[in-house]
């Protein structure tokens, strides 16, 4: 899956039947030799076909699942040709210029879900509205509403999303004396990410030599946010960052553990996190669906039927994109059915084969297998079901345009400040307010 980030993450995670995942912070890897978006379609190949181009970041799976291939055998005249950016940093913003040019998209443009709220209330104008030609009961609800406007224009339909569970090391816990039994671990976590970070301080107590409860605290902080019902925005979009529910409660709880021995103290997808996999310096960790692969890529043979993956205390979700059609693209006719289709349940499944992208089209969860290796590697749990399950239950979250930069400030520079330069949760809230509100212009 495709993740977005300021500080440009990339995740090079290896999904269960073959390659990478696509996600929600930054691109994961590139398809093209010089990372650019070329500018949209024409007829110029010779061919007399239609070529349709679609710019996206990273690794969507299109390509990699046959989807292109199988679409132009269905569609003889239409030729398909995909533009990859590596990283969202370098991608959105030619983006958001070409749209405000009007010219020089590709007839289908990616939308990485932390741009989705700055594209519905900035750019919705320059979007075909793909409400009017699609089934939209196909998607989750609140997948869907991510991507309308207020006076219900949708500009994107939904790809992938990143449903949260945790797995966790029962080796590890084992030997820490706690349940091993992945519904057992559910129930006594159940509801409450606070009960979650207790259990870790009853691991602390018996923890196997060299290992720690959680890889860090930040990793609490924004799997606890991912289930909130309000987050740094309000439904009007009014800025409520500093006054939330949700953040509070995350912010508690990854505070309990930044002043406590639980932690790791590592950074998502540096290389010592990578490290702490395969060294297993951490017994649990919050992960999506697309991160299956990274943790099975990462952590090694030796990770095989050590790992397990119990449903999160609340339902939550982090990652996931969009696909829409510019309206300054040629060929919008041609542009809106291709875009329906490649998000067709029947071909969201397909992705899911291939590299484990979780769909965001219920109907297809009845028909997801993940492979056989996957499936042994995390000790025969129920992974689709544990996905499907939290993906089904997410609440309808709103985002703001300095959604990213705001959470940067709280888990880059507040949270940071505490687990790391051992600052009190104080000083790294005040240390966060101030970044915040430079953001903000306050």
């Amino acid at each position: 899956m495709r993740t977005s980030t300021r500080r440009s993450r990339r995740l090079v995670a290896f999904a269960a039947v073959a390659a990478l995942t696509t996600g929600v912070l930054a691109g994961c890897a590139n398809d093209s030799d010089d990372g650019s978006s070329k500018s949209g379609g024409g007829n110029g190949d010779g061919t007399g076909k239609t070529t349709l181009t679609i710019g996206t970041f990273g690794v969507f799976g299109y390509k990699q699942a046959g989807l292109y291939d199988e679409y132009m055998k269905l569609h003889p005249d239409i030729s398909i040709k995909e533009n990859v950016t590596t990283r969202t940093d370098v991608y959105w913003p030619k983006v958001l210029t070409r749209l405000q040019a009007g010219s020089g998209t590709d007839d289908i443009q990616a939308i990485e879900v932390g741009n989705i709220t700055e594209a519905v209330q900035t750019q919705a104008d320059k979007f075909v509205d793909l409400g009017k030609d699609a089934d939209k009961s196909q998607w989750l609800n609140w997948k869907l509403a991510q991507a309308t406007t207020k006076d219900g224009k949708t500009i994107g339909l939904g790809t992938d999303i990143g449903p949260m569970a945790i797995c966790y090391r029962k080796d590890l816990f084992k030997k820490a004396g706690l349940e091993t039994d992945r519904t057992k671990l559910a129930e006594q976590w159940k509801g409450d990410w606070a009960k979650y970070v207790e259990l870790g301080k009853d691991y602390m107590k018996k923890a196997p030599s060299g290992t720690k409860f959680v890889d860090s605290a930040s990793s609490v902080y924004n799997a606890a946010l991912g289930g909130a019902k309000e987050r740094y925005y309000d439904d009007s979009g009014n800025v409520v960052w500093d006054k939330s529910a949700g953040v509070k409660t995350s912010w508690d709880a990854a505070m309990t553990v930044a002043t406590s021995d639980m932690s790791a103290k590592l950074k998502q997808f540096d290389k010592p996190w990578d490290q702490g996999f395969a060294n297993g310096t951490f017994a649990t960790v919050a992960c999506p669906a697309w991160m299956m692969g990274y943790i099975q890529e990462k952590s090694g043979d030796s990770g095989k039927g050590n790992w397990d993956v119990a449903a999160a205390p609340t339902a939550a979700n982090w990652g996931g994109s969009f696909i829409g059609v510019p309206t300054a693209g040629k060929h919008q006719k041609e542009a809106i059915a291709l875009a329906k289709w490649l998000t067709a349940p029947e071909q969201q499944a397909k992705v899911f084969a291939k590299q484990a992208s979780f769909p965001s089209t219920p109907s297809a969860y009845a028909s997801l297998k993940p492979a056989a290796d996957t499936t042994a590697y995390f000790s025969n749990a129920p992974i689709t079901q544990i996905f499907a399950d939290s993906a089904k239950t997410i609440p309808t979250q709103y985002f703001g345009i300095k959604d990213q930069p705001i959470n940067s400030a709280i888990t880059d520079i507040g949270i940071l400040q505490v687990e790391q330069k051992g600052k009190n949760p104080t000083q790294g809230w005040d240390a966060a307010t101030k970044e915040i509100k430079d953001v903000l212009g306050q």
